[in-house]
C-alpha cells in the first residue's frame, strides 16, 4: 500500500489548486446523484450518499448544489440527466496496470477522453478482466485533527475490523477491508475523531517498480487522468519510492 499511500499524498498537497479550478464540484456533485440514485435521497439510510455529502461540505460546495445533486439522483431533479459508472482498464509504460473509476452522462465520450490520455502517454486501454485482477478494494479513511493519539486511534480502528493504520505527514490513515469499511468509519465517528476523506479505493496487490523516468511519466498519466471530469478516481500499481516522490515534486 505504500505507493498508494504516497500518491495519496501527493494529491492532498495539490488539493487546493484542483478546488480553485472548480472541477472538483462537478465530481462531488456526481457522487451525490449516483449515490442517491443507488440508495435514495436519505442520506441516514444512506451511508454512500452520506460520505458524498460529508466530502462535499468539506470541499465548500453550496448546500444548493448537494440539493440540486440529490434531487436529480432521486428522480426529482426535473433535468433528465442519466449517469453510468463503470471501470476502465488499461497500462501505462512498462506495463504499469491502470484502474480508471468513472461517472459519466455520455459513455462515448468518456471512453474516447481515457483513451486519449493512455495513447498520449505511451499506453493503451485494456480489455475487461485483464488488469482488475491485480487489484482489491480497501476501505481508506483519513483522520484529521491535532495532537492525534496514534496508539488510541490505532486500538479503536484494529477493533473494529481495520487491518492498517498508518501516520502520514501528520495525517492518519486507516485502512479496511471492504466489508469492514461502515464499521470502522462508525467507531471513529463515535469515538469523535474528526474524517477528513472516507472512500473505497482500487489497491494494488503487487507493485511494479520501474526506472524513475518511466515513474515520472506513469505518475503525469495518472495526474492528467484525473483532470478528465468524468473520472472519479485513478489507481495504479506503479512502485512510488522517496526518491520518485522527490523527482516529481521537483519536476
Amino acid at each position: 500500500m505504500s505507493g498508494h499511500s504516497k500518491w495519496s499524498t501527493i494529491k492532498r498537497k495539490k488539493g487546493a489548486e484542483d478546488a480553485k479550478r472548480g472541477k472538483i464540484f462537478t465530481r462531488l456533485a456526481r457522487d451525490i446523484t449516483s449515490a442517491a440514485r443507488e440508495g435514495g435521497a436519505d442520506e441516514n439510510s444512506n451511508p454512500k450518499l452520506k460520505l458524498a455529502i460529508l466530502k462535499a461540505k468539506a470541499g465548500n460546495m453550496p448546500k444548493d448544489n448537494i440539493e440540486r445533486a440529490m434531487a436529480r439522483g432521486s428522480g426529482k431533479g426535473g433535468e433528465g440527466e442519466t449517469l453510468d459508472e463503470f471501470t476502465l482498464e488499461g497500462y501505462g509504460l512498462d506495463g504499469v496496470a491502470f484502474l480508471v473509476d468513472i461517472i459519466t452522462d455520455n459513455k462515448n465520450r468518456s471512453l474516447a477522453e481515457v483513451k486519449y490520455v493512455f495513447n498520449r502517454a505511451g499506453g493503451a486501454l485494456a480489455s475487461a478482466g485483464s488488469v482488475a485482477w491485480q487489484f482489491e478494494q480497501k476501505g481508506a479513511i483519513m483522520v484529521g485533527g491535532d495532537k492525534l493519539d496514534f496508539d488510541a486511534l490505532f486500538m479503536i480502528a484494529a477493533e473494529a475490523g481495520a487491518d492498517d493504520v498508518v501516520d502520514e505527514d501528520g495525517a492518519i490513515s486507516v485502512w479496511t477491508p471492504r466489508e469492514a469499511f461502515g464499521a470502522v468509519e462508525d467507531a471513529l465517528n463515535q469515538a469523535g475523531y474528526q474524517i477528513e476523506d472516507s472512500e473505497l479505493r482500487w489497491i494494488a496487490k503487487n507493485e511494479t517498480e520501474v526506472a524513475i523516468d518511466k515513474a515520472l511519466a506513469n505518475m503525469k498519466l495518472m495526474s492528467d487522468m484525473e483532470e478528465l471530469d468524468d473520472v472519479q478516481a485513478v489507481a495504479s500499481n506503479l512502485a512510488i519510492n522517496d526518491e520518485v516522490v522527490a523527482a516529481f515534486e521537483s519536476a
